[in-house]
């Protein structure tokens, strides 16, 4: 009887270890991550330190295990990757999954920041329609600071001289391009330094960061001036997931969000100093053609995208662009 006690009291220690060990491992949840680009490249790289702060700060809480890039989960694939819970996270520009959600894309023309979007009610607009929309949570986002350019190797001295020219587009900005008189091209971004190199484009819509990434760097003038738009990176979670977290790994995530926003700011800074200096270096040229340009370029995209998503552009409008 006493040896049928003690293998009795070893079980139950065994099941206590168990059962323990088993809370341990229940407090941690690991997320299967995606990023639109290489993570090594200019837009991945943000998303990787963001990573790295999550599984530094969030052991036994929240870890993020990164699938890959596009050559894991094609870039315009990733979008309803997070959608149907394929991935629980994921960094993507609006712009990638805007034929399910136009609106997402509005983000680019806030002229406030992201705090301020967060305070002024515009972050949780933007948030509901993700959560309706793309079945996602809209966790963080980052870029902001970076606007896009007309680059070309060909002289641009007025609005009136981009009429002559042949230029890469994509959709976010095709309808301010439609304005300007350009012909456009939509091509992927690797086709275009062949297409450069060619004569079949005279120069590209791009952000003021990456274009020596991509080897395009040799084959530009001229950066046109101003800015317009803002870069958008936005760091989606899956819906379900993100309800099936606990309310203490939501917050923690939301802290990590809170935390970017901060680090967005520096690395904007940073990056955009050693990239205009990288530029004049190179001998690409500074074009300015002035404020009407740059409101043309919003008008342009804000009408495009009230014909697309009327009542929510008709909700979002006013928050964002103040």
């Amino acid at each position: 009887m006493k040896r049928i006690g003690r293998c009795l009291v070893r079980l139950a220690a065994g099941v206590v270890l168990l059962v323990m060990g088993t809370g341990v491992n229940a407090q941690e949840v690991t997320l299967r991550a995606a990023v639109f680009v290489p993570i090594t490249s200019t837009y991945g790289e943000l998303f990787g330190r963001f990573i790295e702060k999550v599984n530094s700060e969030g052991k036994g809480l929240v870890q993020i295990r990164l699938v890959g890039g596009p050559e894991a989960v094609p870039s315009f694939e990733q979008g309803n990757a997070v959608r149907s819970g394929v991935l629980d996270i994921a960094s993507i520009p609006p712009s990638f999954y805007a034929t399910i959600a136009p609106e997402a894309d509005a983000a680019i023309l806030s002229t406030q920041s992201v705090a301020q979007q967060r305070k002024s009610g515009a972050w949780d607009e933007l948030n509901k329609g993700h959560n309706q929309k793309m079945s996602a949570w809209l966790l963080a986002t980052y870029g902001q600071g970076v606007p896009f350019h007309i680059y070309t190797n060909k002289p641009v001295a007025t609005i009136g001289d981009i009429k002559a020219l042949k230029l890469r587009t994509v959709p976010n900005y095709t309808p301010f391009f439609n304005t300007l008189g350009a012909t456009l091209a939509t091509l992927p971004p690797g086709e275009v330094q062949a297409s450069l190199e060619r004569g079949v484009v005279d120069g590209y819509g791009w952000p003021l960061l990456g274009i020596f990434d991509l080897g395009w760097g040799q084959y530009t003038k001229y950066r046109v001036d101003p800015g317009f738009y803002d870069v958008v990176v936005n760091i989606l979670v899956n819906l379900n997931k993100w309800k099936s977290l606990r309310e203490d790994q939501r917050a923690f995530l939301s802290r990590m969000a809170q935390w970017l926003d901060e680090e967005n700011l520096a690395w904007t800074k940073e990056k955009s100093a050693a990239e205009m200096k990288r530029q004049r270096d190179a001998g690409i040229n500074a074009v300015n053609l002035g404020p009407a340009y740059r409101s043309q370029a919003y008008n342009a995209y804000w009408a495009e995208l009230s014909k697309r998503a009327p009542e929510a552009i008709k909700a979002l409008r006013p928050l964002l662009d103040r």
